[in-house]
């Protein structure tokens, strides 16, 4: 600011708010009607391919942009997809805290964004009626639970739903998950490998399919080598109950000398709890949880993790529902009950094609192996060299 300025007392004006170009902008720049102006951009009417392009050459140059306001009377859109967890039903529960989750709304959002969609976090239940106060074009859902009521009212209301994750009972438009009976039964697998004889488990009490099959991958593989199953479960939404359990599990009299955890906090619990027994990982207890943190390629030693690709499975998800609500087919078998024609105060019904289950998509996963599930090789002496002429 100078000194004139400041003597005078006026406010600098050296950076003006530009005003945003409007649809009477476009016309009058461009020489058409307003009409013409709204055809060219939607891609309706008859308008030969010249003005079309002038029209929109025209709309870019100004920045014009149509309001959202002007999208939901024209097609029936709001431009907004939810993402929400109902794993933990009533819990308080922040999702973002968990590397996963963390991870995969980041994807999420910005294959919406670039699709021209914004993705609305919202709670899986509130004292405020939030959902009925947001104008969705669809939902991603993570983690279902078994019958679960959000879902089962989303769908019932006409609101497209892919979830993250096998739906179980629940109806749903698509869904994406990973294969985690085979990722369990590949750990257990390389915790044998590496010398464990009894491998225990750390898991939840939730029902959602994660837990569920991975829970049951592990009873499945005990039974079949002969291992009396070794496992605490505890409410996963719950942290401190984690570093609970994992004591309970290392203080039990048939205690296990291998771990996998279900979730991310479960690493630093076991280790933390291996110290305290004076356990050595991994000469005393191998280690291995499911986790998309970084944190663990630092600690002491660097733990073993499985990788659930959240990353892609947010981006896959998203892009299954935009598919669903815009009626493009992406492969996946879905299709409108009633195309869009015009507004609409809400977004068309969507079902599944035939009568079997919804559409999924299995993702692969990757287990990142560290120094917490292989056993340190036995260390040899050597000897000294000997001098020429010793015996």
């Amino acid at each position: 600011m100078t000194a004139a300025a400041n003597q005078s007392g006026r406010r600098p004006t050296t950076s003006r708010r530009l005003e945003r170009a409007g649809i009477r902008d476009v016309a009058a720049a461009a020489g058409v009607s307003i009409t013409t102006v709204s055809d060219a951009l939607n891609g309706k009417g008859r308008l030969p391919d010249e003005t079309r392009s002038r029209v929109r050459e025209v709309a870019e140059r100004l920045g014009y942009r149509p309001s959202a306001a002007a999208r939901t009377l024209r097609t029936g859109r709001s431009g907004l997809i939810g993402l929400t967890v109902t794993t933990y039903g009533e819990e308080p529960f922040t999702f973002t805290e968990f590397a996963y989750f963390a991870e995969m709304a980041r994807a999420a959002t910005s294959a919406a964004l670039g699709r021209g969609y914004a993705l609305v976090v919202l709670p899986a239940s509130s004292r405020h009626d939030v959902w009925s106060n947001v104008a969705l074009d669809g939902t991603v859902v993570i983690d279902p639970a078994d019958q679960d009521p959000l879902v089962s009212e989303l769908y019932r209301s006409g609101v497209p739903v892919v979830s993250d994750g096998k739906p179980g009972n629940c109806q749903v438009t698509a869904w994406v998950d990973n294969d985690h009976e085979a990722a369990v039964l590949d750990i257990l697998d390389h915790l044998s490998a590496a010398g464990a004889r009894r491998i225990g488990l750390l898991t939840g009490t939730s029902t959602d399919t994660y837990t569920r099959l991975s829970t049951e991958a592990y009873l499945g593989w005990c039974a079949r080598v002969g291992q009396e199953p070794v496992y605490e479960a505890y409410p996963a939404h719950d942290p401190a109950a984690g570093a609970v359990a994992a004591d309970r599990l290392l203080a039990r009299p048939d205690r296990p000398d291998a771990v996998y955890g279900l979730f991310d906090p479960n690493g630093t619990d076991l280790l933390a709890a291996a110290r305290r027994y004076g356990l050595r990982v991994p000469d005393d207890l191998l280690l291995v949880c499911c986790s998309e943190s970084d944190v663990y390629a630092g600690t002491e030693p660097p733990i073993t993790t499985l990788s659930l690709k959240p990353r892609r499975i947010g981006t896959t998800v998203v892009n299954l529902l935009i598919d669903a609500i815009e009626g493009v087919d992406s492969g996946t078998g879905v299709a409108l009950d009633t195309p869009v024609t015009g507004p609409r105060l809400f977004p068309p019904r969507y079902r599944t094609a035939g009568t079997g289950p919804p559409p999924g998509t299995l993702m692969p996963t990757e287990l990142i192996v560290r120094a917490s599930s292989q056993r340190r090789s036995p260390r040899t002496t050597v000897s000294a060299p000997r001098t020429p002429g010793e015996v």
